[in-house]
């Protein structure tokens, strides 16, 4: 059993949730749901535990309103692998570009990137001690040998007389151990053993036919049978300590345990978001590229939506208990002109709400990653205050609101336009003519003077991000 303290209630999850998305509760509470039923499935008894499917989400939604957001959140709240693809960007089997099957690899390669840093992590404090002994024994190599006293040595700190030339080593680089560790010594330069990077370059010759996981089997094999090659670098010891951090903790950690382990955490969380899917979905030659047969991009999805074995260069990956959360704006198809098929597979739908004015000034103020708060921090790594007053927050929404219904509707995407055309200024001037210590405050009469000829100019073309 798994403990549930670890796992959070769907009730704490929309709560995490809305640290960072304003509205949408009704995707968030599904969502939320998703993934507290995993703990459930991973819970629940033996014999019924594998044939809990997970219940796929489509969100339906134009474009800026939070899908892609609450998914990427959903996935840093539970730790899980996740990757994000787009439909369009897919072809059909028989066709040259990206198949499907990729995403679960990308999805694969992430859930092995996760153990790895937390491998690392757990063996880090022994990878510190035998990198701490690397840069001592280049800056004080060792003396093993015995030999007569140093001439002039009489005693050391203690008043005690060191016996031999062994003795005397040892105690500096405990000395120089102890400025490496304070770092006293962080700019000096060294010279150490650095792997080279290996790449075989292998390519393929001629017309044969070869899948992307033999491609890359094929040149991990050659590059396991070509020779280590390492370089001499001189490098200061506080870059050594980086490079040969990263070296020596790799060489700490299993990788056969980090596969095993990577493929189990990508088929039991990982999370897989589908964007654009509405773009396979259309008809007369809506929403496709030419020449690329939309519905079969579909059939291909179906197999791994409904639970297939990908084979990946760390081993095979079952998508049975993967979650895939799908998402498209719709405009120009419905979710009724996918296959039957792949409809049933996405039993979940939720139709995400156009934001209001009240959404938009509610995303500059309430959010932990308000675009209010991102210009406060550039501003202030020049050491200059920003302050916005709650009038012209108001204008600042109001005037995004007003282009979103008068141009193309972008959603809080809007908001990065208006906010860069209110504030490039002042960051053009900081710090040349705004120097330290000084206190922008944004008024509303400043946003409506600033914002004038954005509002009145119908064609955005330039503004559009």
């Amino acid at each position: 059993m798994l403990d549930s303290s670890t796992y959070l209630t769907p009730r704490q999850i929309v709560a995490e949730l809305d640290k960072y998305i304003i509205g949408q509760q009704d995707a968030k509470r599904n969502v939320a749901i998703a993934l507290r039923n995993r703990w459930r499935r991973m819970n629940a008894a033996a014999e019924i535990k594998g044939e809990i499917i997970p219940n796929n989400i489509l969100m339906i939604g134009s474009t800026g309103v939070g899908k892609t957001e609450i998914a990427r959140r959903l996935a840093k709240i539970a730790d899980a692998p996740f990757t994000k693809v787009e439909a369009s960007k897919f072809t059909e089997v028989g066709y040259v570009g990206r198949d499907v099957e990729s995403m679960v690899r990308d999805l694969v390669e992430q859930s092995v990137n996760m153990v790895t840093k937390a491998k690392k992590a757990e063996v880090n404090e022994k990878a510190e001690a035998i990198v701490e002994d690397i840069i001592l024994d280049a800056l004080i190599p060792p003396v093993k040998n015995s030999g007569p006293k140093p001439v002039g040595y009489t005693s050391n700190d203690d008043g005690e007389v060191p016996t031999d030339d062994a003795e005397l080593n040892e105690r500096t680089r405990e000395r120089f151990r102890e400025k490496i560790r304070n770092g006293e010594l962080d700019d000096r330069k060294i010279e150490i053993d650095v792997k080279a990077p290996s790449n075989p370059g292998v390519g393929m010759v001629g017309g044969g036919m070869m899948d992307e996981v033999s491609m890359m089997n094929i040149q991990e094999m050659i590059t396991n049978m070509m020779p280590k090659k390492s370089k001499k670098r001189k490098v200061s010891i506080a870059d050594a300590r980086k490079i040969l951090l990263e070296e020596e903790a790799a060489k700490l950690i299993d990788m056969g345990e980090v596969k095993e382990e990577a493929i189990h955490k990508a088929q039991n969380t990982g999370i897989i978001f589908i964007d654009e899917v509405d773009k396979i979905a259309g008809h007369n030659g809506k929403g496709g590229g030419p020449d690329v047969s939309r519905e079969g991009v579909q059939r291909d999805l179906l197999p791994i939506v409904e639970g297939s074995s990908v084979n990946t260069k760390y081993g095979i990956i079952n998508t049975d208990h993967i979650l895939f959360v799908a998402a498209g704006a719709f405009h120009f198809a419905k979710p009724s002109d996918l296959i039957p098929e792949l409809q049933g597979r996405f039993p979940i739908r939720v139709e995400l709400e156009n934001l209001t004015k009240e959404d938009f000034l509610r995303i500059l103020k309430e959010p932990n990653n308000a675009l209010t708060k991102q210009y406060q921090a550039l501003f202030g790594a020049e050491e200059v205050s920003l302050e916005f007053q709650d009038d012209a927050l108001e204008e600042i929404a109001s005037t995004a609101f007003d282009i979103n219904s008068e141009m193309e509707n972008i959603g809080a995407r809007r908001l990065h336009t208006v906010m860069s055309k209110l504030l490039n200024d002042f960051l053009f001037d900081v710090p040349d003519e705004i120097g330290p210590n000084a206190h922008v405050s944004i008024t509303r009469e400043m946003v409506q003077e600033r914002l004038a000829g954005l509002v009145q100019n119908k064609d955005l073309s330039q503004f559009i991000l």
